[in-house]
Parts: C-alpha cells; structure tokens; sequence
C-alpha cells in the first residue's frame, strides 16, 4: 500500500523529469542532493536513513550499559570504542539526511513521538556478558550483511556514509565472534552463558531483515529506485548460510529445530521468525521499549541547554557577519 502511494506521488509529477531520473537510476548513476528526485523517493530514503541513525544511536543503550562491567580493562576499552563508532556511525547518517532537507532535530522529534521507529533488536536486554558477544556477531553481523549492499544505493550521501560505517561493523562484528570464542571454549559455564545467548538473539537477529517480503511494503518501490539492492528475504537466507557454520565451529547449537542443509537449493531450509512478534515489539511492547525511549526522551530535554546555546552562538556569528558587510 505505501509503495502504491508513493509510486502515485511520483508519477503525479512533471513525467519528463520523472522519465529522466528513472534512466539515471537505471545506468547506476548516484543521484546527489541538488538533483532533482521524486517526492516519494525523498520521503523514502528520509524514513530509510532517519531509523537506520535512530538504529545506531540507540544501539549504544545496551552496550553502554556494560562499560564499566566488562570482564577485563582491555575489553571495556574495546567496548567504549565500539560505543564511540555507533556514535559517529549515527552521526554520518543524519548528516546524509539532512541533505534531503530534513533537520536533525526533526528527525529526532520524529523518533520521540512515534513517527519513525530503530530497529528492533535493541528492544531486547543485554543480560550477560556473553550479550555483548552475541549482539557483535549476530546483530553487527546482520548490520553488515544488510548495510555492505548499501553502499551501492543510489543516493550518492547515503552510498557514501556507508562505506566508512561497514568498515567498522565489520571491527565490530569481529570483536563479538571474538568474545563468543572465549566464552564457547572457556568452561562449562562460560559456554553455557555463549549457548544461552545465542538462543536469545537468534530470532530477533533474523528479524533485522525486516519482515518477509510478500509481507514489505517498502521493499518493492526501494528495489525498484536502488534504495536497497536486495529483498528482506534474500539477505535472511544469506546471514542465515554464513552464520550457521561459525556457530557450529563455536561448538554452539542454533536454536532451530528446523534447520538443515538443502541440498537441493544450496542453502539452509530454516523457521522463520515469529513475525507478530516483531510487529508487536514495533508498536511499543518489546522488554525494553519503554527504557530505550524514556533514555532518549531524557537525553532530549537535558541536552536543550546545549541546542540554545549553539543556535545563539550561531546567530551572533550570523549577525557578526552581516555587520562586517
């Protein structure tokens, strides 16, 4: 339905133009934020890149949470880099929105009053330390296989921010496999924490694909202007092929009875998710959606003082300047 309206609008307008951006992206060509683009194009990668920022900031949540309680002093260095990137990974992101004219803050009051969602996976709890290992192999790892095709969409901003961003996902999905290994051949008990987190975030690791696509509304209309260059389901099968042998290294059981090898088909036959599930964690039922968003909900009203004072800041430069003329 929203990928009809938005095919709607665009046609609705002037058809030359309409004619030429549709060969533009049909050559490959990187479409760049003074070009013209249809009206849904730009409310789509607006919706695109506003949750993926949203995504990143509040991924911080879960693992900032485990800092200061790290097992060793290396290893909350590693975590509070890894903080640090999601930080400027969000940061990238609402740069490349911004140039489709919306505002940071826009985005952001968007987020706070349910206009714009993060994915999902973030409204789950990190309960142990062998989270952090599994939320860096599974849930980075997801990132990656959703976000290294991004870097060929057809929005030059976006194309550009994701190279930088999947270089260090992929530091970052290391870093997980890494304490997973840890854990899977340290003692008993370490490797039940590892198999015990990977129950848990198997699932909604195969949820951050987005639903099934005879389910997507979006996923038609965004295939079809290059916004994402693989369907929801495409990108499941192939996290789904590539993660079940390193868990299987790892000494680990993944939770799916129903998994095994088609030889037939050259890849994993596998359960899906349970898709009312994820709907309801979107509209606000997961465990931690109320924390993650009263966090954020807060982080906005302390951090007003610092938004005045940079805008007066800015307009004493901007009256400064007219002066000077």
């Amino acid at each position: 339905m929203y990928a009809q309206m938005i095919q709607s609008e665009a046609t609705a307008e002037d058809p030359d133009k309409l004619a030429a951006f549709e060969a533009r992206i049909a050559a490959g060509e990187k479409i760049e934020p003074k070009d013209w683009m249809p009206a849904g194009y730009r409310k789509t990668l607006i919706r695109q890149i506003g949750q993926h920022a949203h995504s990143e900031i509040v991924g911080q949540l879960p693992e900032g949470n485990w800092i200061t309680r790290a097992p060793t002093l290396e290893r909350k260095a590693i975590l509070l880099a890894k903080v640090q990137d999601e930080a400027g990974h969000g940061l990238y992101l609402y740069c490349a929105a911004e140039t489709l004219g919306v505002s940071r803050d826009e985005l952001t009051e968007m987020l706070l009053d349910g206009r714009m969602k993060y994915s999902s996976i973030f409204n789950y709890p990190t309960l142990t330390w062998a989270d952090m290992g599994a939320v860096g192999w599974l849930v980075d790892g997801a990132a990656i296989m959703n976000q290294v095709p991004l870097q060929r969409t057809s929005y030059g901003p976006y194309s550009r921010a994701m190279i930088r961003i999947c270089k260090e996902e992929s530091f970052h999905q290391r870093q997980g496999y890494d304490i997973m290994m840890k854990m899977a051949f340290g003692t008993p008990a370490q490797k039940r924490m590892a198999q015990d987190a990977l129950n848990r975030f198997w699932y909604p690791a195969l949820m951050m694909f987005g639903p099934s696509d005879k389910e997507s509304v979006h996923s038609a209309q965004s295939m079809a202007w290059k916004i994402k260059m693989n369907t929801n389901d495409e990108l499941r099968q192939k996290f789904v092929d590539e993660t079940v042998p390193q868990a299987e290294y790892l000494g680990l059981t993944v939770p799916d009875p129903d998994l095994k090898w088609n030889e037939e088909r050259g890849h994993y036959d596998f359960s899906e998710p349970d898709w009312s599930e994820f709907f309801d964690v979107l509209k606000g039922n997961g465990p931690c959606n109320a924390d993650r968003m009263e966090a954020r909900q807060q982080a906005w009203a302390e951090g007003q003082w610092v938004r005045d004072g940079l805008m007066a800041h800015a307009r004493k430069r901007a009256a400064r300047r007219v002066a000077a003329e």
